[in-house]
């Protein structure tokens, strides 16, 4: 499998792993995911909200413009169905984006600037893969506060969306 391809099934798998999720806060009872909890976000929300931040930062990176954020969150935390919405959005455009890049490009260094304004180097692929992976920890962090609340996170492994067909929503 070509880099190119794994990119293209990881943000395909970050797609649905995220739907997952979204659908599981959204069973939870009225205010439930917004409710302050002991964690480096306050919320469950408000930590996907944080990732999702992230996520639009990488997106004006890889599309060589600045980010316009001061910060790794918003001041204001959006309501769930307003963020899952938002989140589907971007996971499409990277799911898009996956589709249109070439291994040239993969492999094309980006400079960048950081949120506190530090100067930066990846490749697309990098920038790539750090969303993934970064999207990943945080859920972790949101199924770990599922847990904590006596309710079961669902599965959002890799095999298993690779058993059920690899597909994105």
């Amino acid at each position: 499998m070509s880099a190119v391809s794994n990119i293209q099934l990881l943000t395909r798998y970050n797609a649905w792993a995220n739907r997952r999720l979204f659908d599981q806060l959204a069973s939870l009872p009225a205010g439930e995911a917004s409710a302050k909890r002991v964690t480096g976000f306050g919320s469950m929300v408000n930590t996907l909200n944080h990732a999702y931040v992230v996520d639009l930062i990488w997106k004006a990176h890889l599309e060589n413009r600045p980010h316009g954020f001061t910060s790794r969150i918003t001041e204001v935390e959006p309501t769930l169905p307003d963020l899952r919405n938002a989140q589907t959005e971007v996971d499409q455009w990277y799911i898009h984006y996956a589709l249109m890049l070439t291994e040239q490009a993969h492999d094309e260094s980006v400079p960048f600037t950081f949120v506190d304004g530090g100067a930066g180097v990846m490749t697309r692929g990098e920038m790539l893969l750090h969303v993934v992976n970064h999207k990943t920890y945080h859920r972790g962090y949101v199924a770990d506060l599922l847990y904590q609340i006596g309710s079961r996170p669902p599965v959002m492994d890799l095999p298993v969306f690779l058993r059920d067909g690899g597909t994105a929503p």
